[in-house]
């Protein structure tokens, strides 16, 4: 494997090891802790969790079209968790909540250090698996 792959099969596996801590994370605060998810975190999770596979089996051996299978989900997911930071934030009115019964979307469940929620933490790990699928793909193309 030349520099170059080694460097793109890093970051994969960096993508890989945010989307399984997410969803471990999301499974703990669900079954463990008790929070119920809302319907907009389980929009959330229907992208999250197969990444964890996608880019697993796309790691051994190195599949360059992983980014290919990956970005349309971390997209998705990406655009879901920004809607729920709006949401929660009261940027977009509650009115266009999908939550009509049930949690509510807008309700704030966790908040640590006085501003890190849920959907905020959702929203920062598809950034990063999105950035390091880009570099991914950047190392690849060279």
């Amino acid at each position: 494997m030349d520099p170059r792959e080694r460097g793109a099969w890093g970051l994969v596996f960096a993508a890989w090891l945010v989307a399984a801590t997410s969803v471990l994370g999301a499974l703990f605060l669900s079954e463990v802790v008790g929070i119920a998810p809302c319907v907009l975190c389980w929009y959330q999770r229907v992208f999250m969790f197969p990444l964890v596979v996608v880019l697993a089996v796309g790691l051994f051996p190195l599949d360059p079209k992983v980014v290919r299978y990956s970005i349309p989900l971390v997209a998705a997911g990406w655009l879901v968790a920004l809607f729920h930071v709006l949401l929660t934030e009261g940027v977009i009115p509650r009115s266009l909540s999908p939550c009509v019964q049930g949690i509510p979307c807008s309700q704030v469940e966790v908040e640590w250090f006085g501003f890190v929620t849920i959907p905020l933490l959702s929203l920062l790990s598809f950034t990063a698996i999105g950035l390091a699928l880009l570099g991914a793909r950047s190392k690849l193309k060279s």
